[in-house]
């Protein structure tokens, strides 16, 4: 195998996984439900007891309440402490935008670094709290998860019926043992981490051992939450839940499929349903995700149009401005999150049976070819909508009307298909919200020449198998599983809906997998030769000595010149040439940097295209009069000449070494800046 099909098949590995995992997963699903009907869900669902619901909406308020306290715990660890008002408030957003997003969309560490830059922490006390808070997770997985394996091995799904106890309990104590370790590293070690010219502090033992508690809480109540949803069950104990729940997370985290769906779900049948009805693990399932990912994705929304005029307490005017100012990088990916979820509604919408004939709220009888036609175009609309949201997150001009035309038709559609009141609001509600945003779509590029990344292609698989997987689901029969899929399409005599639902996701699956393998788009041209002469024209200027690359835009009317790091491709000052195609070149340089996975990063740049480097996920960082990243500064305050701009919760720590020594090796060859 050659040495590029190999780096070609690293690259891609993680998606590739993450399909792996759920596809296992959704195989134990359909297993586990072979014999499940709708009905039986919605009545497992109807049989849940008001106590229990509300008890369960009052742990996701306390859980999300300890979350909080992660940030609280990492300001006072880097020194800068906030009011907990302020800490609540990032907090909230990023761990309730994170966990429904995925996609790599909208991580919460990015949202730290907008936000703390504006209340007054430096760059590397956000690096801080975001290193901070991410390893006080982890210590709760790991302490909870050594818990459970030394107390209940043989309750692990996919792993206590076959790996022998001594191993579950060695690995349980080892794990124990790393927590352990960590809470007494910072006094036995005496001095920092370092990482280069970067050092790392350690927490003191008190710290530490806070850090620990907090995050085991916080891990034990997000469980609990499930939990007081299912009903109780002879050998269900709190105990025995936790590492069922425990081993599911940790999947759902390693799949890197958008909220863990499927893998999650699957894992938890998988180590539920010899305990609990299969029914009723499943409407627990749908009121937990409800209660953890839904309704505080829409709370958080909330708190962010709130935040300037309550808590800031500013005229509406002005907080709307300033709201326009920093939360713009978030709209996009936002939107696009909301069209997704649409496009999924409008998929399952082609699979379910409505809850009454189409065309009964005028008190006509459809034939069934309209009926059939209809189902068949929900699943088209939902199909169209996830490939959009795709565009929605790329700020493509096309996708943003396309998108209103289609949640258009999407809402008609589901209001004679008989779905009643909620899905066509929906549809509509999201046309609504992503209409007053026409400027955060700026690009002119074709839709359909846009790279597919391998994140979002896995994204678009996931939703493809769980849309199969639900046709199936809805209208189950056995003797339909011995059929291969050309011929269930084509000659089978399952309801036509269904053979056309199956198509689509066929269609979705091999599309899917097509542009993941197909040769990238965008090629990165040696600076020599005619690319290094039509950047000197662009530019007035040679390319710059240290460039290993040049990245020209769709036009060829501007360019990129870029340095190859460990892991990150670092562009030398703003693109050249003609200010429409500059922007072209920054979202090509992205996508070349997403194509080799590595991480785009540009050093030296004007305030001018801030917005596009923000709208592509990099964080600006002011630099010195030398082009060192200003020690005391973060964000996009104070205005500076010239900016770092980079994924901050990456690649911040490992670029402030490079920094220095490449201004000044410019110094000395007396580059311009």
């Amino acid at each position: 195998m050659s040495e590029g099909r190999t780096a070609s098949l690293l690259r891609h590995a993680p998606a590739v996984l993450g399909i792996a995992l759920l596809v296992g997963a959704l195989y134990v699903v359909q297993r586990e439900l072979a014999s499940l009907r709708l009905d039986d869900v919605l009545h497992a669902m109807d049989a849940m007891p008001l106590a229990s619901l509300a008890l369960a909406l009052a742990i996701t308020v306390v859980a999300y309440l300890v979350l909080t306290l992660y940030d609280a715990l990492g300001t006072r660890f880097v020194g800068h402490p906030l009011s907990y008002g302020r800490i609540a408030f990032a907090s909230f957003t990023a761990y309730a935008l994170s966990h429904n997003i995925g996609f790599a969309m909208v991580s919460g560490a990015a949202i730290r670094y907008r936000l703390y830059a504006l209340w007054g922490l430096s760059a590397l006390q956000i690096a801080g709290v975001v290193a901070f808070c991410s390893l006080t997770f982890v210590l709760g997985g790991l302490t909870l998860g050594g818990i459970v394996l030394l107390a209940v091995p043989e309750a692990v799904p996919g792993f206590g019926g076959w790996v022998a106890t001594p191993v579950m309990h060695a690995v349980g104590v080892a794990m124990l043992g790393s927590v352990a370790a960590y809470t007494v590293a910072g006094r036995l070690r005496g001095r920092p981490l370092r990482f280069g010219r970067t050092e790392v502090p350690l927490p003191g033992p008190r710290l530490a051992v806070m850090q620990v508690a907090l995050a085991t809480v916080d891990v034990a109540l997000t469980a609990l939450i499930f939990y007081v949803l299912l009903p109780e069950a002879p050998g269900l104990s709190f105990l025995v839940f936790l590492a069922v729940y425990v081993t599911a997370y940790t999947a759902a985290m390693a799949s890197h499929v958008p909220g863990g769906l499927g893998v999650f779900d699957g894992t938890i049948l998988l180590g539920l349903t010899d305990i609990v009805p299969a029914a009723t693990v499943v409407g627990a399932l749908l009121m937990f995700r409800l209660y953890y990912y839904i309704l505080p994705l829409f709370l958080a929304g909330a708190l962010f149009a709130l935040n300037e005029i309550v808590l800031r307490r500013v005229a509406v005017a002005r907080a709307f401005d300033q709201m326009a100012r920093w939360g713009s990088p978030f709209v996009a990916p936002v939107l696009s999150a909301a069209v997704t979820l649409a496009g999924v509604v409008m998929l399952f919408l082609g699979t379910a049976p409505p809850f009454q004939a189409p065309f009964a709220w005028a008190g006509v009888t459809a034939p069934t070819p309209i009926v059939e036609v209809s189902h068949f175009a929900a699943s088209i609309l939902g199909a169209a909508l996830l490939v959009l949201a795709y565009g929605l997150w790329r700020h493509v001009t096309m996708a943003w009307a396309a998108v209103l035309v289609t949640l258009t038709l999407a809402a008609g559609l589901a209001a004679v298909k008989g779905h009643g009141w909620p899905v066509p609001a929906m549809m509509l509600a999201i046309a609504l919200c992503v209409l007053p945003f026409r400027r955060n779509f700026y690009r002119d590029t074709r839709l359909v020449a846009e790279p597919f990344t391998a994140g979002w292609v896995a994204a678009v698989v996931a939703l493809a198998v769980c849309t199969v997987s639900l046709a199936l689901f809805a209208h189950l029969r056995r003797d339909w599983a011995a059929e291969t899929w050309w011929a269930f399409v084509l000659v089978g005599d399952a309801p036509w809906s269904l053979r056309g639902t199956i198509a689509l996701g066929v269609a979705l699956l091999l599309a899917a997998l097509f542009r993941l393998l197909r040769p990238a788009r965008v090629a990165a041209l040696a600076p020599s030769g005619a690319a290094a002469e039509r950047y000197a024209g662009l530019a007035g200027a040679p390319v710059p000595c240290r460039a290993d690359g040049l990245v020209f835009g769709e036009a060829r009317a501007a360019a990129v010149a870029f340095m190859r790091l460990d892991g990150i491709w670092l562009a030398i000052g703003d693109p050249v040439g003609d200010p429409h195609d500059r922007i072209s070149a920054i979202w090509r340089f992205r996508d070349l940097c997403e194509q080799e996975n590595v991480d785009p990063a540009f050093w030296r740049v004007g305030p001018e295209l801030l917005q596009v480097y923000s709208d592509i996920g990099l964080t600006p960082f002011p630099l010195t009069a030398r082009g060192e990243v200003a020690p005391e500064s973060a964000g996009d305050t104070p205005p500076a000449a010239h900016y770092l701009v980079c994924r901050a919760e990456r690649d911040l720590m490992r670029l402030l070494p490079v920094v220095p020594e490449l201004a000044r090796a410019i110094e000395r060859i007396g580059e311009p800046a």
